[in-house]
This record gives structure tokens, C-alpha cells and sequence, in this order.
């Protein structure tokens, strides 16, 4: 299957150039996205493009990954309607280099054929001064022309810096710069990115006399209206120090079955046959197909690894049957996500006696009753358990013997209710 026929079975193109089809049938074709570093990670909404270079890759052709250290310190005013506010130099290196090692985790850099090349637009500009960059680049095009885009135009009545309005002319450039120096043809993004991608064709057009094209995505949405790529918490970072691999599994997991059907075409690396195959074996059990992509997901974004302990996670906390064997089998990087997705009370060393009378512990210490009282009635009725164990008598001593890992208690109180410990 041809690249762009395999876009078009995702539902991954919205607009092409005249041309591009034929292109990718006759050659081999280097095409690139850009990235700017403006945040330490890159999310899922960022993943959609990597989709696309992967996809790309394994069609055969070779992917440009473009960081943009130069556009990241301007702002892109496609999709906003307001400025951004620009962050410092030291911030956006580090965040480049972060990104490009999110990167090499799902793209092949060795390959000599189709092997992923990292450029870093800044390597455009560093030595072009402002009289160099008029006369080379912005007499490319007219402010006529400039403003006809769509991204522009948005902001012209709300307001618009240079700054921003300039933005347009460097991802031009860019798209000139690497068709001369890697015979790049192709640019692809997002569909807001349609307006800057045609601006760089049009570069090459009256700079080079040659000829390049444009490939655009739609812009991933959900069905209830809210942005892709956001839950309750926030954005759903690649970064696990930001987005555990458990909330990463729980995304999908979550996800409203009416989505189901475009994340996975986005998203999957199995094949046409195998995913309408399996969508008809599950058509009355959207829960096993959001399991299934949950779990390619969460291994290919994070490891093999952290998708066995995101099971032990779910087990831990959904299955009754998990019992204190289970429970003391987990490690510390386990324990530590059950207490990031149960409510946590921490204590220092020196607060956590040698011997803590239960009720104390529950209700002064850690505060997870109200009162003594009640305490002592949820002792009497068979609620609380420690680690596991019930707990029978309200004279119950807890100790560092009781410390999991050194570090945590699991506290219950009922059914539903778990609460973690966490000393040190």
C-alpha cells in the first residue's frame, strides 16, 4: 500500500497538493514536520505528527524531523488568538533536547536508505543578520499575500505583533533550506498548518524554480467536543515523569467508544486488514478494542516494563480478589503510581514511630478518619485493613515492619476507599 493510500485509510489527510500522489509513486520522497520546543514534552496531540513521519518511514521514504529552535523563539500565531508568550533561550534548548530524544524512541536514525534526520532551524539563522534575512527572505513574498492566510487573517482584527506575522516567512524558509540541502519535497502538519506549508511551496516556486508539496492532517478532535489529548488532569505528556504510563493507559482505556474507531487509525501500527478484523471480532465489546490499543500504546510510548506494572496497578486497585500477597509482591516504582492515583498522606521519618497505635495513626497522624469514635466503629464493622489485613482490634500497633518497600502502608476503609501512606 502506497503512503498516501495508507493516510487515506486512517482518515489522515485532509488537504494535498496537485501532484504529491503521483510523486510518492515514482520516488523515493524525503518530506518533513516541524516541531517547536515549546514545552519539556511533547504530548499526544504532537504524536499524531510523529504518526505521520513513522508511517512515511515505513513506506519507504525518509522523514525530516525539523526542530524549530529558531521559530520556537518567535510564537506561531496559526491556532491562537492572542500572542504567546515567549520563553527564554536556555528553556527552549532544553526542550528541544528533551523532545529529540522523545523522537528517537519512535523513528530509526540509522537506517541508509530511510534513516529520520534531526535539523534544527536555527542552524538557518545564527549567522544571518536582520539586512541579510530582509533582502533573502522577506522579499519573498508580499504582506498581500501574507495576510491572506488563514492564520493571519484570524488575528488581524484581535492584533497581530511583527513578531508573529514573521513567524510565516521562517517556516518558508525552512521548507527552502531543506529542499536544498536534502532535496526535501514534501512538507506535512496539521491542517492549521496549511497557510506557512503553501508559503514554503511558494518559496521554492520563485527562489529555486522548482516544485514542492503540501500534506495535511485533520486536527484530531473528540466526539464530546473537547480538545484531543487533554483529561481532567490536563495534557497527556510522552514524558513519563509527567504522564504516568498508568494515566497514559488510562486515556485510552477512558476514551468515549464514538472516538474509538479514529485513535486507533491514528494511532495503531497494525495493518488495514488486521484492525478491521479485529473490529468486527469485537463489534459488541468496544472495551476489548480500547484495551488492545491501550496496551500497543502504552508499550511503544513507554516500555514493555511499565505496562506490566500499569496491569498490577489496575489490578491492585479494581480487583477484589488482590490480596496482601499481591500487594507485597509489587516494586517501588509500582507503589509509588498506586500512591500518584490514591489519595496520599506523607509523613517524615521522624513523624512515623517505631510503634503507631492504629487509631492514632488514622486519625491524628494521617487524618484519614474524623474522629477517634469513628474510628473505632470502623474497626468494630470490619472495614479497615492494612496492607491487606484486617484489622480486628482498635489497641492494632503499626510499625516499619508494616512499611512496603521500606517507604508505604496501603490503608482501606471499606471497599472503595484506599488510601496510601507514604514515609520518608
Amino acid at each position: 500500500m502506497s503512503f498516501l493510500s495508507e493516510l487515506s485509510w486512517r482518515g489522515m489527510i485532509h488537504q494535498t497538493m496537485p501532484g504529491v500522489e503521483e510523486l510518492f509513486e515514482k520516488e523515493k520522497v524525503t518530506a518533513y514536520i516541524g516541531f517547536d520546543p515549546t514545552a519539556p514534552s511533547m504530548t499526544i496531540g504532537n504524536y499524531v505528527q510523529i504518526m505521520l513521519l513513522r508511517l512515511l518511514q515505513d513506506a519507504g521514504h525518509r522523514p525530516i524531523v525539523l526542530m524549530g529552535g529558531a521559530t520556537g523563539r518567535i510564537g506561531d500565531p496559526s491556532g491562537k488568538d492572542k500572542e504567546r508568550q515567549l520563553k527564554s533561550y536556555d528553556e527552549l534548548d532544553k526542550n528541544l533536547a528533551c523532545q529529540m530524544e522523545q523522537v528517537r524512541k519512535f523513528l530509526d536514525f540509522d537506517d541508509p536508505e530511510t534513516g529520520a534526520i534531526f535539523v534544527n532551524n536555527l542552524d538557518h539563522y545564527k549567522e544571518m543578520n536582520i539586512l541579510e534575512f530582509l533582502r533573502s527572505v522577506g522579499k519573498t513574498l508580499t504582506v498581500n499575500y501574507m495576510s491572506s492566510k488563514e492564520s493571519v487573517k484570524k488575528r488581524i482584527e484581535t492584533g497581530i505583533s511583527f513578531t508573529e506575522f514573521s513567524y510565516q516567512l521562517l517556516q518558508a524558509y525552512d521548507f527552502q533550506c531543506l529542499y536544498k540541502d536534502h532535496g526535501c519535497k514534501v512538507q506535512m502538519g496539521g491542517s492549521d498548518q496549511w497557510g506557512n506549508i503553501t508559503s514554503g511551496t511558494e518559496f521554492i516556486r520563485r527562489n529555486l524554480s522548482e516544485k514542492a508539496y503540501a500534506v495535511t492532517t485533520p486536527l484530531l478532535t473528540k466526539a464530546d467536543g473537547t480538545k484531543f489529548g487533554k483529561s481532567e488532569e490536563g495534557n497527556i505528556w510522552l514524558d513519563p515523569g509527567m504522564t504516568s504510563a498508568y494515566k497514559f493507559y488510562q486515556f485510552w482505556i477512558n476514551a468515549d467508544d464514538r472516538d474509538l474507531s479514529s485513535f486507533t487509525r491514528y494511532f495503531t501500527l497494525k495493518s488495514q486488514e488486521e484492525i478491521e478484523s479485529r473490529e468486527k471480532e469485537f463489534a459488541d465489546n468496544p472495551n476489548e478494542l480500547k484495551r488492545l490499543l491501550a496496551e500497543e500504546l502504552t508499550i511503544r510510548v513507554h516500555s514493555k516494563d511499565d505496562y506490566e506494572s500499569v496491569l498490577k496497578v489496575s489490578e491492585l486497585l479494581f480487583n477484589k480478589k488482590a490480596n496482601a500477597d499481591f500487594l507485597k509482591s509489587l516494586d517501588t516504582k509500582t507503589l509509588t503510581t498506586v500512591a500518584e492515583e490514591i489519595p496520599s498522606v506523607s509523613l517524615g521519618t521522624s513523624e512515623f514511630e517505631a510503634a503507631e497505635n492504629i487509631i492514632d495513626l488514622l486519625v491524628e497522624k494521617c487524618q484519614l478518619l474524623p474522629s477517634n469514635g469513628e474510628a473505632r466503629r470502623a474497626i468494630k464493622g470490619n472495614a479497615i485493613s492494612i496492607n491487606k489485613e484486617k484489622i480486628t482490634d482498635h489497641n492494632y500497633t503499626v510499625n516499619a515492619d508494616h512499611l512496603l518497600c521500606n517507604k508505604f502502608i496501603m490503608v482501606e476503609n471499606g471497599k472503595k476507599n484506599k488510601f496510601m501512606i507514604v514515609v520518608g
